[in-house]
């Protein structure tokens, strides 16, 4: 049934919606706690008044690299050890209580690690008095004056307040006080329990302003604790049984019809000083729930939250009663929670029940954090998560201050101990994040049509009627005898009314005429009587006119209120959607802000891409004119060659011819010779043969030159020619890099390679290249024939565009070297001819001859030698 009546009215009502643009962050603020011995070593700092710094203890590193790590935390103030209780109750309860007396909530807790002295802050002790004592103290200094009488206000038990008149309110006392058993309220003038005596020095009293003096005034208090997840009423009255003793009952929490969050069949007591009040509460600190531990020695157990709760109605158009109506009665309170502290059974030496005290404690307050980051992932990130409220007694009870229905304040206690480094900084980070928190700030209760100033107008009506009264028959504040007989003392006195002889004719007649002069006394004292209550009857028609007109006028100010509330309404909705519209226009805004963001990413990477293939493209395409103008450049050198070489071939096969014919003429003299001497007769014998070998003449076959060349070997004529030498193309005006390794072989040739205006290297370098516009490196490998064949390998220095340079390879020239076969014995030539015309003649066909041709070949020539160097034979005299 509960729940069913909740769905009928599944939001807050209008006007106790709060405006969402006005939003406050939530108060955090620090306060240090002094050390208990002076040697202990301290891992806080307060740095200013709004810092702290947190040093790591000796022995405890917060890093992997091993180094001690500092932590800076800021809040809206720091409290050090020397601040006391009441500039501490200045900075941060004091507004509280003042929002209190002007009808707006407020919530205020203490937080911290077991032992950090929550207790203390908030309740104190003789002569330092916490933040509850001085609340109290405030709140009755300000309202003394303007409380209503007792049992005026009652409470409906639906966490609303009725308001009944004096009479009622005087015969709810009587009943309480002669047929209820509830325990009566303790006087102002009992003596107070010596454990909370002087709390609070007169001189530290403090008085809120601007208080609405046309209001009554009533306060109730009620204290309850949250033990392992279950709300007592530490106020409740159990009937004693020594036999059987009951357990207290825990009380469930409800949702009253504006939809706020309050504790069903909890006690509120009504108090009227602050002495009674503070008396109520120590009667329920008594029963609150406490343990020793290895850590603190009172250790709390259980979170206390008092509630203090102040009823205020306004006065009536006359000023002198309470207005009787439900409607006008505004309810404000104020929560202040002594949280328990955060614990880790390693620690404290928990055992058992104290175990699962401080697992439930523990875990009441990772609820709260994780509220807190809920709350804050939503403000920060726009989202819409659900917060987990209800996992906790404690969130759920105080889950309307989060959602905008008062403000809410927390004071961090710390120990500056080593011991509890690691447990302050995760309060500390909690702390921090707390303060990102954004509360919607409470709207103000809404104004009556009274007029202002009721209370004061009506005091000073009574006291000018009064003075009038006295002047003219006495004060109307005694009682009816006395005035009676001050009215008997003003009438002229009766004579004697004694009758001593029945002839007396003097006694009656002055007695007559006694009588008739007060007679007429009185006739005078009621006709002026008459004449000042006709007086009274006028002015009091005059001022009941006035008040009708007032009234009228209020009245129709009241429905051109009721009218500007309405449009207030209806603009307060356009407002809200309007500002739906606009957060969804910038939600979508930033959708697109993402989205065209992303398409300039993709534009810039594209053009980018483009640019860099346009770049590749022009490069390839200088790189296909530099490689087209190279080829026609080839194309031409190598046309140029070869009609070079068609010249030099057909120049060697006339030379070839040329040889063969003069070979053929020699073999013809040489036989005709041969022939001549046969005939002769009478010939000398041949000289003996000398013991030294001459050299054989080659066969055809041995003087032809290897396999590389189609060229012949030249053979000796009368007349040698001289071939032209070409010359090097290295020999340019070019700067050469000469590249000769280290493990080059010097074979010790005759023709070597000469390069003039050259850097000799032995590796390349980019510093030598850089330099140079030419390239030529030594290289040596053995031929198919075994022997070792030099190839100089030629290319063009080009210049890279990052900067560096590269080799482009263009010919390679190859040097060789061959050796000949030598006979063993030298071929006769003739019998008649002298030994030495013999050698002379077929000299140039030897060893010495042939070795003397170099040969030069361009890189990827498939068809022989591009030029012959021969060298001049040395002729031998006859």
């Amino acid at each position: 049934m509960i729940r069913q009546a909740k769905g009928k009215t599944p939001r807050r009502p209008p006007p106790k919606k709060p405006s969402s643009n006005q939003k406050d962050p939530v108060g955090v603020y620090c306060r240090v706690r002094p050390l208990g011995a002076e040697d202990e070593e301290c891992c806080i700092e307060v740095i200013s008044s709004s810092t702290i710094q947190l040093h790591a203890p000796e022995g405890f590193k917060t890093n992997r690299n091993g180094e001690y790590k500092e932590t800076q935390c800021s809040f809206k103030k720091v409290f050090g050890v020397s601040v006391s209780q009441m500039e501490l109750f200045e900075y941060v309860a004091k507004p509280l209580v003042d929002d209190l007396i002007h009808g707006k909530n407020g919530l205020l807790f203490t937080y911290g690690v077991t032992g950090s002295g929550k207790t203390f802050t908030m309740t104190g002790s003789p002569g330092q008095g916490g933040l509850l004592p001085r609340s109290l103290d405030m709140i009755f200094n300000t309202i003394g004056p303007y409380q209503a009488k007792r049992y005026v206000f009652k409470t409906d038990d639906k966490n609303g307040m009725d308001v009944q008149s004096e009479v009622d309110a005087l015969l709810e006392r009587q009943r309480r006080e002669n047929n209820l058993p509830a325990p009566k309220a303790t006087p102002s003038r009992q003596k107070l329990d010596p454990e909370i005596a002087d709390m609070i020095k007169p001189e530290e009293a403090y008085k809120a302003g601007g208080v609405d003096e046309d209001s009554s005034y009533s306060i109730f208090v009620s204290y309850i604790e949250i033990y392992n997840n279950y709300i007592y009423d530490l106020l409740e009255e159990n009937q004693e049984d020594a036999i059987k003793p009951k357990p207290p009952q825990s009380k469930i929490l409800r949702e009253d019809q504006n939809h706020n969050m309050y504790v069903s069949g909890c006690m509120e007591v009504e108090v009227k000083s602050a002495e009674e009040a503070f008396q109520v509460f120590w009667r329920g600190q008594k029963k609150r729930k406490i343990a020793n531990t290895r850590l603190n020695r009172e250790s709390s157990r259980s979170h206390s939250v008092f509630i203090i709760k102040l009823a205020q109605a306004p006065l009536d158009a006359d000023g002198d009663n309470i207005l009787q109506d439900k409607s006008q009665v505004n309810v404000s309170q104020l929560c202040l929670v002594d949280l328990a502290g955060s614990e880790r059974t390693g620690r404290t030496g928990a055992e058992g029940t104290r175990i699962r005290e401080a697992g439930n404690i523990n875990q009441s307050l990772l609820t709260l954090r994780t509220c807190i980051e809920i709350l804050r992932e939503n403000q920060m990130c726009g989202t819409n998560k659900m917060v987990p409220y209800r996992d906790s007694k404690v969130t759920h009870l105080f889950k309307n201050y989060f959602d905008g229905e008062g403000k809410v304040k927390m004071v961090v206690c710390v120990n500056p101990k080593a011991d509890d480094y690691e447990e302050t900084l995760l309060v500390m980070r909690f702390a921090e994040m707390t303060q990102e928190v954004e509360i919607a700030r409470p709207v103000d209760r809404p104004i009556c049509g009274f007029t202002p100033g009721r209370r004061n107008r009506n005091q000073a009506f009574k006291e000018e009627l009064s003075r009038k009264l006295e002047e003219r028959g006495g004060p109307v504040d005694r009682d009816v005898p006395s005035v009676i007989t001050h009215l008997v003392h003003s009438l002229p006195p009766l004579p004697s009314s004694e009758l001593t002889d029945p002839h007396d004719d003097i006694t009656l007649p002055r007695l007559i005429e006694t009588l008739q002069s007060r007679h007429r006394i009185r006739q005078m004292m009621i006709d002026e009587y008459n004449k000042a209550a006709n007086m009274m009857k006028s002015m009091l028609q005059e001022l009941d006119s006035n008040l009708i007109s007032k009234d009228n006028f209020i009245h129709e100010q009241n429905g051109k209120l009721f009218e500007k509330d309405k449009v207030i309404q209806t603009n307060k909705a356009e407002i809200e959607r309007l500002e739906k519209k606009t957060k969804m226009q910038e939600h979508k805004i930033d959708i697109l802000q993402k989205t065209t963001k992303i398409y300039e990413d993709d534009k810039r990477s594209l053009r980018q891409e483009l640019e860099t293939r346009e770049q590749r493209l022009h490069r390839e395409l200088s790189e296909k004119r530099r490689m087209e103008q190279r080829m026609h450049g080839v194309v031409s050198d190598t046309q140029h060659k070869w009609e070079k070489e068609c010249e030099r071939r057909v120049n060697a096969m006339q030379l070839e011819m040329q040889n063969k014919l003069w070979v053929k003429d020699e073999k013809l003299k040489q036989l005709k010779a041969i022939v001549t001497e046969s005939k002769t007769p009478g010939r000398p014998d041949p000289p003996p043969r000398q013991t030294q070998p001459q050299p054989q003449r080659p066969s055809r076959e041995e003087r032809l030159p290897a396999k590389r060349s189609a060229s012949p070997s030249p053979v000796p004529t009368a007349t040698p020619v001289r071939p032209l030498h070409r010359r090097s193309r290295s020999a340019g005006g070019e700067k050469w890099v000469d590249h000769k390794p280290a493990s080059s072989l010097d074979l010790g040739t005759v023709l070597q390679p000469v390069i003039p205006n050259a850097i000799q290297v032995s590796a390349p370098s980019e510093k030598a290249l850089s330099k140079c516009d030419r390239y030529v490196l030594t290289h040596q490998e053995v031929a198919s024939d075994g022997e070792i064949q030099t190839k100089l390998i030629k290319g063009e220095v080009i210049k890279t565009r990052g900067g560096g340079q590269a080799v482009q390879f263009t010919d390679i020239e190859t040097l060789k070297q061959e050796l000949t076969t030598v006979s063993s014995r030298k071929r006769k030539s003739s019998e008649g001819t002298p030994a030495s015309g013999d050698r002379a003649d077929g000299a140039w066909t030897d060893v010495e001859t042939r070795c003397s041709v170099a040969v030069e070949m361009r890189a990827g020539s498939n068809m022989g030698p591009g030029f012959e160097h021969h060298g001049i034979t040395k002729r031998r005299k006859p």
